[in-house]
């Protein structure tokens, strides 16, 4: 892959040459089928880990960190893929990406031995990491303003179901093969999507020529790999030898030196990450949002199971059916809440799905020891809808609000946030519950009883944080493409 275009690379179409070229209806669905194949291995491991430690012969703390580095390379790749989108064409990078995913599988599928499969699954992760900025910043240059809601719409199906169907996709397969074919019924789809996207995508960005800066990647890698380190040590997934409190000093103190650099080199428009994208009052409303949003979502995954599972001691193949319901409610609605967003604009879906949100939230604050089954897939649905309602307008209308120029750093920016807050929200969830538990225990109550009440306090946490978030929504509006001002138009909206 090298920045210098080739002809095969050069495309005599551009973004402009008309509302929608026949390539284009046939590289978003390419991508989006690629990038549901990719986030789909970013859970894939949670329910195999028992049995992996089993057969590979590893403790259960070794065994995490096939989860761990996992999100540890997404979260020091992502920030990178700014200059990457910018610098290379659409397509050299797409098969890349696919061709770095398509090998890990490769390398998880053959693995001899725990080290190869860790090394897989970190060849995989640099090819995921890649993959929604690019899908997002390709969404951006190829789709008009007017149409862009429904079609990030898809994009929150790839991000939402993708996550949800992982665990009950693994759980299914383990029912009745080996472990290693987790990665073997994706390799011939990985090879399918990097065959046709090489065939059909086509280039739709004109990449410029710039130098990146290593010091930069590496204070990006300490900031957030060390914050994405600590948090998910925090919750449960950790095992290394740092503590995870020195973990997420060094990750902050990192994000300091990594924003100044930032703002040193974006003058000479050298940054690896442009924080520019904050300039536009919208982007950072509504990447705030999404930040609390993808604590709520990632929160709640992790604190269901363990309440069915060790509160009402259903198994896990049971629990991850129950949890699908959700995860294909939100897949389900993204498109339609897309086209109300053309329509409507964020307000009218993000105040009520953030409402909702609490409401629900509130809710699973009453979980006990006798909750019905029913009750909680319910309240999962619906949080779900809520959660939503808010993922498709929040991530257009940030995005929308931005530069051409600097959509590929808006995609980084929306990667990277997803990446820490859904660590940070599982290790506050986790933390405040296990504190809570532990507590309980030493009042004398019986584990399960101690248990549902440290859950109880970790939706009081999440339910008085959503509050917030509700009232923030209504400095939400609609902004003007590419200004990141809100013209009087859409004001009302």
């Amino acid at each position: 892959m090298t920045g210098t275009p080739t002809p095969s690379d050069r495309a005599p179409e551009t973004a402009d040459t008309g509302p929608e070229p026949r390539a284009d209806r046939l590289v978003i669905p390419l991508l989006l089928v690629s990038a549901f194949v990719v986030i789909l291995n970013e859970t894939i491991m949670g329910v195999a880990l028992p049995a992996l430690n089993k057969d590979l012969g590893i403790s259960v703390s070794t065994g995490q960190w096939l989860t761990s580095a996992f999100m540890l390379v997404m979260a020091v790749v992502i920030p990178a893929t700014g200059y990457l989108l910018q610098r290379f064409h659409v397509r050299q990078v797409f098969i890349a990406a696919m061709s770095l995913f398509t090998l890990g599988t490769l390398l998880c599928f053959l693995a001899p031995g725990f080290a190869f499969l860790l090394m897989g699954r970190v060849v995989q992760a640099v090819g995921t990491a890649i993959m929604m900025p690019l899908l997002m910043t390709t969404i951006l240059n190829t789709v008009p303003a007017e149409r862009r809601g429904r079609t990030m719409g898809n994009i929150s199906i790839v991000m939402s179901v993708a996550p949800a169907v992982g665990p009950t996709l693994a759980g299914l397969i383990l029912s009745v093969l080996d472990w290693r074919w987790m990665f073997g019924l994706v390799l011939p789809i990985a090879l399918l999507g990097l065959t046709l996207g090489a065939l059909f995508i086509r280039n739709v960005t004109e990449p410029r020529p710039s130098t990146i800066d290593m010091f930069s990647v590496l204070v990006s890698a300490f900031a957030f790999g060390g914050l994405v380190y600590g948090f998910s040590s925090l919750g449960g997934h950790g095992g290394g030898p740092i503590p995870p409190q020195l973990a997420i000093g060094i990750g902050a103190v990192a994000l300091v030196v990594f924003v100044w650099r930032q703002i040193r080199l974006q003058r000479d428009e050298r940054a690896l990450l442009d924080l520019r994208v904050f300039r536009s009052t919208q982007f950072s409303i509504s990447i705030g949002l999404v930040a609390v949003s993808f604590m709520a979502l990632f929160g709640t995954l992790i604190l269901l199971p363990l309440y069915m599972q060790n509160v009402l001691e259903y198994d896990t193949l049971a629990t991850g059916l129950a949890l699908l319901p959700g995860g294909l409610t939100m897949g389900l609605i993204a498109p339609f809440v897309g086209r109300l967003y053309d329509k409507l604009g964020p307000r009218p879906l993000v105040i009520p799905g953030a409402a909702l949100v609490s409401a629900i939230l509130w809710a699973m604050t009453t979980f006990d020891t006798q909750t019905p089954l029913g009750f909680i897939i319910a309240t999962h649905v619906m949080l779900t809808i809520g959660l939503g309602l808010m993922f498709t307008p929040l991530l257009t209308g940030a995005l929308g609000s931005l530069t051409p120029q600097l959509y590929s750093h808006g995609s980084a920016v929306v990667g990277t946030v997803q990446q820490v807050a859904g660590a940070a929200g599982t290790a506050a969830f986790v933390a405040v519950m296990a504190a809570s538990t532990a507590g309980y225990l030493g009042d004398g109550l019986p584990e399960t009883e101690a248990m549902a009440g440290g859950i109880h306090v970790a939706f009081l946490l999440g339910a008085s944080i959503s509050v917030l978030a509700f009232a923030a929504t209504f400095f939400v509006r609609r902004a003007a493409a590419g200004t990141g001002e809100v013209p009087a138009a859409a004001a009302a909206h």
